[in-house]
């Protein structure tokens, strides 16, 4: 597929980013096909600092348990713990191992106390936060952290007759927490407790809960911070959407298993919109969360189809909410190689460039009739370019070759190590 493209491609630049959208969007999505290699989360870092330091971004949201989060968030803007604990604790899915997370968290430390050696006020700050649900592909957790925290603020907040039930209650209706983990539920739904009536019982009790939060907002403006009330609202959702992915684990329905990719999407969605209320994001994970399209699937066998989080959070935001969805030339390690010369892969991978980012619509309009040829990855962990999703991503950041244990940082104040 012989085609010039050299005016379309730009170095991964914030700049360059900023120069293929009408204005600086509230939340910028830079999706990635694959998960857990650090070249990608160099790439990340990197444009992260940049946004920062030119373009006023202060919050960087990954794919990564939204509570959990909230212990990086803490050692990032006040240092709270150490940096060994919140990595070891404050990510989900394993990605507090990865080098590339780990750098970024100090990085963002760091800048917080930099001003001066005095540290920088609150209102400046870098915040982190994670944007996923309490969920594994396996199952997901007991929604008693969410729910006993939640009562916990309401309970300093208000007086008792307000609140709908004790804290007492609640602990007696979760019961053990290995009733809401066990990891049979996700393929049996006998094993679920989802739909007892204890948790139907909670269901409500969340909802009364979560509503309190609306009902008395007049006096919690005045008795709580902006960040208690923030992650009181957190626990809020969180605890709802736990509670209905339980429900659904416990559905024998054919539409179980989308239900579940949709609620864990929509739980997505919701955290986005409420970060992008206290300024401008990037967030960063798999590009079939944050893809404006419907995201399609296996599961169990079946295909699954749903609205991701980008597409929900899109709906909302409109013009402002961008994409930039990531490919790969080559995954060595994982047998992923040369792309064929007829896919957009391949198209790009005969440029000089290591890295370029590449404005997606006019890629379009050049290629509008010569449709290319979807790529076929033979490893199940990388998902290639849709090509005909190209006119719904602003840009295409392209990484030639992902190569193990490096991270990328081209001129680069985020350390290695």
């Amino acid at each position: 597929m012989a085609t010039d493209i050299t005016d379309i491609v730009h170095a991964v630049e914030a700049s360059a980013v900023m120069r293929l959208l009408p204005g600086r969007p509230r939340l910028l999505a830079l999706g990635e096909p694959t998960h857990g290699e650090d070249t990608l989360l160099g790439l990340r870092n990197e444009l992260f600092r940049q946004l920062v330091e030119q373009e006023g971004y202060g919050t960087i949201a990954i794919e990564s348990d939204c509570v959990a989060g909230l212990a990086v968030d803490d050692y990032v803007t006040s240092g709270t713990g150490t940096l060994d604990e919140v990595m070891a604790h404050g990510f989900s899915h394993g990605w507090g191992a990865f080098a590339g997370n780990r750098d970024l968290v100090r990085w963002m430390r760091a800048h917080n106390v930099r001003a001066d050696q005095a540290g920088r006020p609150a209102s400046e700050r870098l915040r982190f936060a994670g944007v996923d649900g309490p969920l594994e592909i396996t199952g997901a957790a007991s929604p008693r952290q969410a729910l006993i925290a939640l009562h916990r603020r309401l309970s300093a907040w208000l007086s008792a007759d307000l609140l709908p039930c004790t804290a007492e209650t609640l602990d007696s209706l979760l019961g053990t927490d290995d009733r809401w983990t066990e990891p049979a539920a996700m393929m049996d739904p006998g094993r679920s407790v989802g739909q007892s009536a204890d948790a139907a019982q909670l269901r409500l009790l969340a909802a009364e809960l979560a509503a309190l939060l609306d009902t008395q907002s007049p006096h919690l403006l005045t008795a709580a911070s902006r960040d208690d009330l923030d992650r009181a609202h957190l626990y809020a959702r969180t605890a709802i959407g736990l509670l209905r992915y339980h429900h659904w684990m416990a559905d024998t329905a054919p539409a179980r298993l989308t239900r579940l990719v949709e609620i864990r999407d929509q739980m997505m969605a919701h955290n986005l919109l409420a970060l992008a209320e206290r300024g401008p994001v990037l967030v960063n994970a798999h590009n079939s969360h944050l893809q404006r399209g419907k995201s399609t699937m296996r599961m169990g066998g079946a295909p699954l189809e749903w609205w991701s989080a980008g597409a929900l959070v899109h709906a909302q935001l409109g013009g402002q909410y961008a994409f930039l969805a990531t490919a790969l030339g080559t995954i060595p390690h994982q047998g992923v190689d040369t792309p064929p010369s007829d896919t957009v892969e391949g198209l790009l991978y005969a440029r000089p460039e290591d890295q370029c980012l590449v404005d997606a619509a006019r890629l379009a309009t050049i290629l509008d009739g010569r449709r290319p040829a979807p790529r076929v990855s033979p490893w199940f962990g990388y998902a290639p370019l849709d090509p005909l999703q190209l006119s719904d991503v602003d840009g295409v950041v392209f990484v030639k070759d992902v190569v193990r244990g490096q991270l990328r940082l081209v001129n680069s104040p985020l350390g290695h190590g």
